[in-house]
């Protein structure tokens, strides 16, 4: 990790950090960049690739999805295969220890717990005249839920998308993600996704499975929104097809920032700071620390715990990479660059937690004092693991039962109201240069006064 002085430090290079690289503008590894070659015949950037995906899976349907599982990821599935049958779902339950199907449920009550706090009602007013204006609330019909496959086996992003999903009310919901060589789905995932309330496992990956699950086809219906986070290809594949349905955000890598003074114990800093890195080579871990002792002993056991872990290659090349840590004069001055950067995480490893999150306006998920470490809250607390990332918290929230229902205005006018304000509804009809819109106010107001 880097270790600067607030001095040396342009708060906005640290924001910057987090939005590193534009979406269409990825750099792919060497590795990446021959397998598009060998899938498409050319070396195309992550944008093009997906693009092609997507236009073949909208021009061919079924059998463009079966044709890039084997082409990307080496699985044949005939259409009729793409959903997890009984069989399947049988033979995972029977594989799953009962201490692993006893963390799933608990996590799945706790998520639920959450996120039933959530629920919004319809609402309905009446005005001065009579009139009954309100709003209606009302669940999405049919959604996705991807859930990553690769480096690590994410059951809980099926929990935290999913629970919140079917608390909503949704009638159908659908869990996208890519299944094994033997064509079949890791049986914790699949557990995982059941135990939340799935309707049913779609057992195909990447932007194939995003374009199939947005243009619909005859195996693959069509949904209403597609949520959770994936690879770069399945992120720009949500991009694209934005606006053909609805999705929750572009993930980016995952995010801490910890806000330590001389009262955290720095073995736990340290500890929170490698969870991070731990994901992903593009995992972003911060320390702001209140005083250089502090981000001394910090970076000290970084070292030292480092080199005991299991995956401390993707640890080492992260904080390599993205880590820093920042030496600010005190506490207040670290939540001012948390305002600046905006996290994804934010720990308050302080004296006073409470009192220094009235300071922070910009986080998508903030972890109060020593025993709230951002591990239980990707797991098992409550509150939902899909975050803003790249900064994005100054605008965004994290995914929750509000993402998965729609709100429908009602405006329910009388005869009195429409004669109270109608004049005034033409007057600006006619401001606005749509005569159009006045004469149909005006044939009520002339209907009610009996012209």
């Amino acid at each position: 990790m880097r270790r600067i002085e607030t001095a040396a430090c342009n708060p906005e290079e640290l924001r910057l950090l987090l939005q590193r690289t534009a979406l269409d503008e990825v750099q792919v590894s060497e590795a990446v960049a021959r397998r598009t070659e060998a899938i498409f015949g050319a070396r195309l950037s992550p944008e093009e690739a997906v693009r092609r995906i997507i236009a073949d899976v909208e021009a061919h349907g079924d059998a463009a999805v079966a044709d890039y599982a084997e082409r990307i990821d080496g699985v044949k599935l005939a259409p009729e295969q793409f959903f997890v049958d009984g069989e399947e779902l049988e033979r995972a339950k029977s594989s799953v220890e009962p201490e692993a199907l006893q963390a799933i449920r608990t996590a799945c009550r706790r998520v639920r717990l959450y996120h039933e706090a959530q629920l919004e009602r319809s609402w309905w007013i009446e005005g001065p005249h009579g009139e009954i204006l309100g709003q209606r609330v009302q669940p999405l019909e049919r959604v996705a839920c991807y859930v990553p496959g690769g480096r690590a086996r994410l059951l809980s992003s099926a929990v935290m998308t999913v629970v919140p999903a079917k608390v909503a009310g949704v009638a159908e919901v659908i869990v996208a993600t890519p299944c094994r060589p033997d064509g079949t789905v890791d049986p914790y995932v699949l557990v995982a996704a059941v135990e939340a309330g799935a309707d049913r496992i779609l057992k195909v990956g990447g932007a194939q499975a995003i374009a199939a699950l947005a243009y619909g086809t005859t195996w693959i219906p069509k949904v209403d929104k597609i949520v959770g986070p994936g690879n770069i290809f399945v992120t720009l594949a949500k991009k694209q097809v934005f606006g053909r349905v609805g999705i929750d955000g572009l993930a980016g890598p995952s995010e801490v920032v910890v806000v330590a003074d001389d009262s955290a114990d720095p073995a736990w800093v340290a500890a929170d700071l490698l969870s991070q890195a731990e994901h992903d080579p593009e995992a972003v871990a911060m320390l702001l620390a209140a005083g250089a002792e502090v981000a001394d002993r910090a970076l000290v056991e970084v070292e030292r715990q480092l080199e005991h872990m299991d995956r401390r290659e993707v640890a080492r090349e992260a904080l390599e990479r993205w880590g820093v840590a920042v030496v600010c004069r005190d506490v207040d001055e670290a939540l001012e660059l948390v305002n600046v950067i905006a996290p994804e995480h934010l720990e308050l490893l302080v004296r006073d937690p409470w009192a220094a999150l009235g300071k922070v306006r910009h986080a998508g998920a903030v972890f109060l004092g020593p025993w709230s470490t951002v591990p239980l809250g990707d797991f098992i607390a409550g509150p939902n693991h899909v975050l803003p990332t790249n900064g994005t918290a100054r605008f965004a929230s994290p995914l929750g039962v509000y993402d998965f229902v729609n709100r429908v205005s009602v405006v329910a006018m009388t005869e009195r109201a429409a004669q109270a304000v109608g004049e005034e509804a033409k007057k600006l009809a006619f401001l606005e240069g749509l005569p159009g819109h006045a004469g149909a106010i005006d044939r009520r107001l002339s209907a009610g006064r009996g012209d």
